[in-house]
């Protein structure tokens, strides 16, 4: 072998799509890079444990290399009901690999199940790869949102995001 030559190594990876546990949720913040969304990821296990949001996280070896928030919601105001898909990211070295697309399509069919006929998903207008992974899967953009909002973040400090995106639905038919 010169000096040129890089020897290579293929792995078999095994992943598996679930619903988190509590030992998931550190994990979540992926070696500190959303450390500062550890209170949000803390509440949505919360609100997991009380039926009103799900967690799906792509496990590989123990560990959530990605994963999907998803926000079942009743409105009062006689609206539709909807559930809502955020926080779905896949860690960098794993996409382009269908980890995205399932965990998408898993939780549809979670959403299809508890009888939920509307999607709704946002994307920030500056991730077009995002966006078009989501039209591909049938989502259609119905709005925009200006993005703002705010949170508190791992050390107590009140975070705000400036973050404009495009408001996508699809409607799914249940069985």
């Amino acid at each position: 072998m010169t000096a040129l030559e890089q020897p290579t190594l293929v792995v078999p990876l095994s992943i598996t799509l679930r619903q988190a546990l509590r030992t998931d949720i550190p994990k979540l913040e992926w070696y500190g890079q959303y450390i500062h969304y550890r209170n949000l990821f803390r509440r949505a296990y919360r609100e997991q444990q009380m039926g009103r949001r799900l967690i799906l996280v792509a496990d590989c070896n123990g560990f959530p290399v990605g994963h999907i928030f998803i926000q079942f919601i009743e409105p009062d105001d006689g609206s539709r009901r909807r559930a809502y898909l955020y926080s779905f990211r896949v860690m960098e070295m794993f996409r382009g690999q269908g980890i995205g697309t399932r965990l998408i399509e898993e939780a549809e069919a979670v959403i299809r199940q508890r009888g939920y006929p509307w999607i709704t998903i946002s994307v920030a207008k500056d991730n077009p790869d995002a966006k078009r992974l989501y039209e591909r899967l049938g989502y259609r953009v119905f709005g925009e949102d200006e993005g703002r909002w705010r949170y508190v973040d791992h050390r107590g400090n009140l975070r705000s995001v400036h973050e404009p995106c495009w408001l996508l639905q699809k409607q799914i038919h249940l069985r």
